[in-house]
């Protein structure tokens, strides 16, 4: 008891309210949720938690060939987790895990 609602939670219940609310409302609340975490990002960046996205995305560079078409950043068990989505050689995707803090790929997903 007393455990709140941990974040995706959180968004699936307001997601589901959108889509009772109806389409426009629906776009509201998924900006509103956009905003959000765009806020946090932008914190834990000016808090040192995080690396600049540019300096990941550099980093990635270096050992991952292909056209990155998808950035989200998540905590993962207390860690900032940059989940990069790549096209690769062969139109393969790539799905990269890069260490927010150090830049360091963590799991990277053929």
């Amino acid at each position: 008891m007393g455990r709140g609602i941990g974040h995706s939670c959180a968004a699936a219940l307001l997601l589901g309210m959108a889509v009772a609310m109806g389409a426009g409302d629906a776009f509201a609340v998924e900006e509103r949720l956009r905003r959000e975490d765009h806020d946090v990002a932008r914190a834990a960046l000016e808090r040192g938690e995080i690396l600049p996205l540019e300096k990941i995305l550099a980093r990635v560079r270096e050992s991952v060939r292909g056209d990155v078409v998808g950035v989200e950043l998540e905590r993962d068990c207390g860690a900032w987790i940059y989940e990069i989505k790549i096209i690769g050689p062969g139109s393969a995707m790539i799905e990269a895990r890069v260490d927010a803090q150090t830049g360091k790929i963590v799991r990277r997903g053929d």
